[in-house]
């Protein structure tokens, strides 16, 4: 992870959100639903006759992922396909954690293990809802606004069959609610050549959360070298799933959505609000009269999101998947998010060169130069509106204080335009 994303309390936050999944997802038989009291390892006590161990890994000071303890095969499966690190180097640890399992070697890499009381947890629901025996792998990610349970799903062969999420909280809630609708919607109804997204399996609810369950798709694999025209190839289909439409930017209903998101935002008292409201108001009007093309975007297109392999471009996790915005947004974020977190790009040059550079990144979605510059703004207002929307600074986001990076920035272009005008 780039440097300039770390923050400072990402630690404690971490270990904070161990023991708040936990609470979330084995809340006992006299414990209520999640998000009604503070958040606490599940206790392990002398009534809590049925308990379910788990490895933390890589420790406690840093959990990134809980794999089942119970079965080394599961344990090395689960841990095998829980991510594709990016970085060489993380890569090879996680193999040599995978191999510690195999051989029987665990303890002396992954020292840390937690028990939890398996009463009433969720693996019995997720076995009922499939229909066999599961194991799960939980993911404990960085602090976000969005974060919530995402869990792969084992079979007894520990072979992987699924992934689930939890909406646990309004903002997660309406995610789980969107990715399943986009899920349905693109593997159902839409005829997809490049791209594969997965099957939704199950969406019901548990203990007042609503659940998603999914096929898996190998995000695990070792992607294929094709170079930027295969994922461009896969952008377009994905912009042209559901047909596209062309019209002045002020006439269009995404300029309307735009224009009331920002006032909200306003209304809400948001810190920074007004400031954004200035810039995309400013943007709104000074492009009003662009033609722009409009389609759909997956809404987080971005290298962890996605593998390319020899025949297909897999694709996961659409909880922003958006219809009407225009056609090139996912193109910009993949390069944006691919500078700052792969690359470890300053955040804040990162967002000028992508503005600067907007024609070249723009030009194999088939977008005019001249329309180059307006998207590449467009998307970095609709961006802010987002984070701030799902207040990802008070969430701990690495991005989410825009004040230090995307706003500036963006309203000293703005600026510079004014000036040449």
């Amino acid at each position: 992870m780039s440097r300039a994303l770390k923050t400072a309390d990402d630690l404690s936050r971490r270990a904070t959100y161990l023991a708040e999944v936990i609470d979330q997802l084995y809340p006992g038989p006299e414990r209520p639903a999640p998000g009604k009291e503070s958040a606490g390892l599940v206790p392990f006590t002398p009534a809590s006759t049925e308990t379910r161990p788990y490895i933390v890994v890589p420790g406690r000071r840093k959990p990134r992922v809980l794999i089942p303890a119970a079965d080394r095969k599961v344990a090395a499966g689960a841990l095998a396909r829980y991510a594709r690190p990016a970085a060489r180097g993380a890569r090879a640890k996680r193999d040599a954690a995978v191999w510690a399992l195999r051989l029987g070697l665990d303890r002396l890499l992954l020292p840390h293990r937690i028990q939890v009381a398996s009463a009433e947890g969720i693996d019995d629901h997720l076995a009922s809802v499939l229909g066999h025996e599961v194991h799960l792998s939980i993911h404990i990610g960085p602090a976000r606004a969005n974060r919530k349970p995402v869990l792969q799903i084992l079979d007894g062969e520990a072979r992987t069959v699924a992934f689930a999420k939890l909406g646990v909280n309004a903002l997660t809630r309406e995610l789980v609610e969107a990715e399943t609708t986009a899920t349905r919607r693109l593997s159902e109804l839409c005829d997809l050549r490049r791209l594969r997204v997965p099957t939704l399996l199950h969406s019901g609810t548990w203990r007042g959360c609503n659940l998603m369950v999914t096929s898996a798709l190998p995000a695990w694999s070792e992607p294929v070298e094709c170079g930027e025209t295969r994922r461009a190839e896969g952008m377009r289909e994905l912009a042209e799933a559901v047909g596209t439409n062309r019209s002045p930017l002020g006439e269009s209903d995404y300029a309307a959505r735009l224009r009331t998101r920002l006032k909200q935002l306003v209304e809400r008292g948001e810190p920074d609000a007004e400031t954004l409201v200035a810039a995309g108001t400013t943007l709104l009007d000074r492009y009003a009269a662009t033609e722009l093309t409009f389609g759909c975007w997956h809404g987080d297109w971005s290298p962890w999101n996605t593998c390319e392999a020899a025949d297909v471009v897999y694709l996961w996790d659409l909880e922003r998947f958006e219809a009407g915005v225009p056609y090139g947004f996912d193109a910009v974020h993949y390069r944006l998010q691919d500078d700052i977190v792969t690359r470890s790009a300053d955040p804040t040059t990162a967002v000028l060169q992508l503005v600067a550079n907007a024609p070249a990144v723009l030009a194999p979605m088939g977008v005019a130069p001249s329309e180059a510059e307006p998207t590449a703004l467009l998307y970095l207002v609709d961006l802010a509106a987002r984070y701030m929307s799902d207040r990802a600074e008070q969430a701990g986001a690495a991005l989410g204080a825009l004040g230090k990076w995307l706003l500036p920035t963006l309203l000293r272009h703005i600026a510079r335009q004014r000036e040449t005008e």
